[in-house]
């Protein structure tokens, strides 16, 4: 019998994860759409993106890559506080291209100083704390836009896939280049933010869509407590147990979020 050549091999697993995460993003974003801001935000914030490509950089690689890969994901998280907050100010009043723009804009400035040294656990944790702070405090007023309903397109469908599949494909390609830094830099890049983004602003508005992103600020602060609980566990527990308790702490920060908020509490 004819092996399969490792190339080969190679390439066939890559399709399927891109695959298997794009399926599972785009189930998830149609949800979010549909749920509104609150939901939509928490939502968005899970690690629908991030978990799979940890996953899949698990299979590959021991415990100390996926725990340092978890640092940088850590640190860039604060990058994407900075992300979501930008567009909610910007969409207020400004298109979807002029606010688009400019946040990556933002994001690409602040992630080329994050990237440009080695941060610490410690570091990159007062890091988030500042970037969450602020960013807490600036879009409280702006979280309670109602969402319109929307009814996705098929097209919409092919967007989202397309966008995450790009980014499965580049982070598992290219890991073993970029090392656990770069790739836990790239686990976290805002695709699903972005998804989110291209398809509500034009649908539904900046300011519904600005919702949105303004609570995704809420949910990256329970996104920053996994990574912090992936790196403390990965090595001591196993890569698996350290991304079965992260994944874990982010959904129960989202599940305590939004009952806090069904309960009348101040979040």
């Amino acid at each position: 019998m004819t092996r399969m050549s490792p190339d080969l091999s190679f390439v066939l697993t890559l399709i399927v994860k891109m695959a298997v995460t794009a399926l599972f993003v785009v189930g998830a974003t149609v949800t979010a759409e549909r749920a509104g801001p609150l939901v939509g935000g928490l939502v968005a914030t899970l690690p629908i993106g991030a978990g799979p490509v940890y996953v899949f950089l698990a299979l590959d690689h021991d415990a100390h890559f996926i725990a340092q890969s978890a640092v940088a994901s850590l640190a860039i998280n604060a990058v994407n506080v900075t992300f979501a907050l930008t567009y909610a100010l910007l969409a207020q009043q400004r298109s979807l291209l002029v606010s688009l723009g400019l946040t990556y804009a933002v994001w690409i400035a602040l992630a080329l100083t994050v990237n440009s040294q080695q941060w610490s656990m410690l570091q990159a944790l007062v890091l988030n704390v500042v970037a969450l702070a602020g960013g807490l405090w600036l879009v409280r007023p702006l979280r309670h836009t109602p969402m319109p309903r929307q009814r996705p397109r098929w097209y919409d469908f092919v967007l989202r896939a397309v966008l995450v599949s790009i980014l499965v494909g580049v982070v598992v390609t290219f890991s073993f280049q970029l090392g656990p830094y770069g790739s836990g830099l790239l686990a976290v890049f805002p695709v699903v933010l972005t998804s989110i983004i291209l398809i509500l602003h034009r649908r539904a508005g900046g300011k519904p869509t600005a919702a949105v992103m303004a609570n995704a600020v809420l949910g990256l602060a329970g996104f920053a407590v996994a990574c912090i609980v992936l790196h403390v566990t990965a090595e001591p527990l196993g890569k698996w147990a350290g991304l079965a308790a992260a994944l874990a702490v982010s959904l129960g920060w989202s599940f305590s979020m939004y009952a806090a908020r069904r309960l009348g509490i101040a979040v």
